[in-house]
């Protein structure tokens, strides 16, 4: 036992963290999940693992965490299109990536993989696929999530050059499949496209990857990963209209045809927060980042980490598949 590795992962209560842990049991790892203690840890029911409780937000519980680890993949996040205090966002994402960082550094772990998003990389102006290198344009950085994980990314970078943070960067793109327990704003349109409540699409694209592919790329990222070199884990672009194709074919019914314009939802948009910010006080159905970050297609290229990496994605009709499978399974169709 003691010759398997051990890594920690945080943020592995959640659906990329938990599909992490999950790739790391099957490779022989021993994991410790970072966890606060409120947290139910229902996407681990049944694995292996240490649990350490803490939190990004107490850094002193971070030391503890790391102690004794061979490798950190740090997947946590605090990821919401819609914050009410965008102070705890910039806490967690960013001064927890710090604090944990600086207890990776200080406790001598071999190597870290940091998990950034797409949403931190910069978008092409013709719509056509960006990669790690497109520079990131400061009027993209749309919402309070986007501008905390790039601060986030900035400062690991930082540290990879000035303190020899031997760490990895990767980049999820849309992730979709089994375990999205709340589920991801992406799940909930999964969720109502399958029960019907999605009659109309905005312009727009994404690009959808399964979630355990993911995982694989965090695995990969750890055996063949530069430090320093940034990866994009995507698999296939897609309009959100295809995508839409795509859910109601495998439903076997017909997909919405109405086409609305971003300007004219963006209103609606607004009403949605504040019936949320003052009435429901909870995160609204639409959202005016959702809608602004609409308005270009965020498509991307993984082919770096296919030839650097060996990453293997599977194409978005598996992905789509085995999430409606699991949300059928679980009762969201209810």
């Amino acid at each position: 036992m003691s010759d398997q590795p051990l890594s920690l992962v945080t943020g592995a209560t959640g659906f990329v963290g938990a599909a992490v842990v999950r790739r790391l049991l099957a490779a022989g790892h021993r994991v410790r999940v970072l966890r606060r203690a409120n947290t139910e840890p229902t996407n681990l029911n049944g694995l292996t693992v240490e649990h350490a409780v803490g939190d990004l937000l107490q850094h002193a519980s971070l030391h503890a965490a790391v102690k004794g680890c061979d490798y950190v993949f740090h997947v946590a996040a605090d990821y919401r299109l819609w914050v009410p205090d965008p102070d705890t966002m910039q806490a967690v994402n960013v001064a927890g990536t710090r604090a944990l960082m600086q207890a990776c550094l200080q406790a001598g772990v071999k190597k870290v993989i940091y998990t950034s998003t797409v949403a931190a990389i910069g978008l092409q102006r013709d719509g056509s696929p960006s990669d790690e290198t497109t520079p990131v344009n400061q009027a993209d950085l749309i919402g309070a999530y986007k501008q905390t994980k790039y601060a986030a990314q900035q400062c690991v970078r930082a540290m990879i050059t000035e303190q020899q943070l031997p760490a990895v960067i990767v980049h999820p793109s849309t992730p979709i499949g089994p375990g999205d327990l709340k589920p991801t704003p992406t799940g909930r349109l999964i969720v109502a496209a399958a029960c019907g409540k999605v009659p109309a699409f905005v312009d727009t694209g994404l690009n959808v990857v399964h979630v355990d592919d993911v995982a694989d790329g965090h695995l990969l990222a750890l055996t063949h990963g530069q430090i320093g070199r940034q990866y994009i884990l995507g698999s296939e672009n897609l309009t959100l209209r295809e995508l839409l194709q795509r859910l109601a074919g495998l439903l076997q019914r017909k997909p919405p045809v109405i086409r609305l314009p971003a300007n004219l939802v963006l209103p609606l948009a607004h009403v949605s927060e504040a019936w949320a910010r003052w009435v429901t006080r909870r995160e609204p159905l639409m959202t005016v980042t959702g809608v602004k970050l609409s308005r270009k297609p965020m498509f991307f290229s993984c082919q770096r980490a296919i030839d650097e990496l060996g990453y293997q994605p599977r194409p978005a009709q598996l992905a789509l598949s085995d999430a409606l499978d699991w949300y059928r399974q679980h009762g969201y169709f209810e």
